[in-house]
């Protein structure tokens, strides 16, 4: 009740009539059963954007940092990402991401919307970077349908770093469902894995015109950051 509150009428009509999305694809996304909504990641605002245009809740995993911050700002920051329909992950590896994929299972096996960033952290810098394959063992476990959303202009909206939006259109185009059925049983063979992810891949590049860096972008970040020391 609280995500339709401010989905419908709280936050979701003002920043829709301010950066007024346009939207192109809608209805390849499945009305009901359990759904993979697979983008690219530019921005802090992409998983606000993509579940304020889709009919269904879209929930999506965050990190857990943004639940458990202290004082006021930890506190409405906790809230903003309930009602955005998010929920917590520990992204530190290991037991931690097996217990990220449990919970991306769960949100599917009831039957929901699943949003998910193949490259597995923002771009810093508008190109699109290579996917990580865990998001191709949600996709074979889950058997759900996965479809590819490119977000337009957010990373203009919203860079890295920026605590305020500039205010400008963005666009959200969806692609056609992808069917990995062929690959049905074979979840733990990591060719595979990398052949779902890298097909998940182009498919965003199509549909975003993005240049594709071949590395991983928490790479990029990573080295920008020991440069910058």
């Amino acid at each position: 009740m609280f995500y339709w509150i401010m989905k419908h009428i709280v936050v979701g009509p003002v920043l829709l009539a301010i950066f007024r999305p346009w939207v192109v694809g809608l209805e390849k996304i499945p009305a009901n059963g359990p759904v993979i909504l697979a983008s690219n990641h530019l921005s802090f605002i992409d998983s606000i954007f993509l579940p304020l245009v889709v009919d269904r809740p879209v929930v999506f995993l965050a990190k857990s940092e943004y639940f458990t911050g202290r004082g006021l700002k930890g506190w409405a920051t906790k809230l903003f990402f309930q009602a955005t329909g998010q929920l917590p992950i520990d992204r530190s590896g290991g037991k931690a991401s097996e217990a990220s994929l449990n919970t991306g299972l769960r949100v599917l096996s009831e039957g929901r919307i699943l949003g998910i960033y193949p490259e597995g952290t923002r771009s810093p810098d508008a190109k699109l970077y290579r996917g990580r394959t865990g998001v191709a063992r949600m996709v074979l476990e889950s058997g759900a349908p996965v479809v590819p959303v490119a977000m337009i202009g957010t990373a203009e909206v919203m860079p890295i770093g920026t605590r305020l939006p500039k205010v400008r259109r963005i666009g959200i185009v969806i692609g056609d469902p992808l069917d990995f059925s062929r690959f049905h049983g074979l979840e733990s063979d990591r060719f595979v894995l990398r052949s779902v992810t890298d097909e998940l891949v182009y498919e965003l590049r199509e549909l975003s015109g993005q240049e594709y860096v071949d590395v991983y972008a928490s790479s990029v970040k990573e080295r920008r950051a020991s440069e910058a020391r």
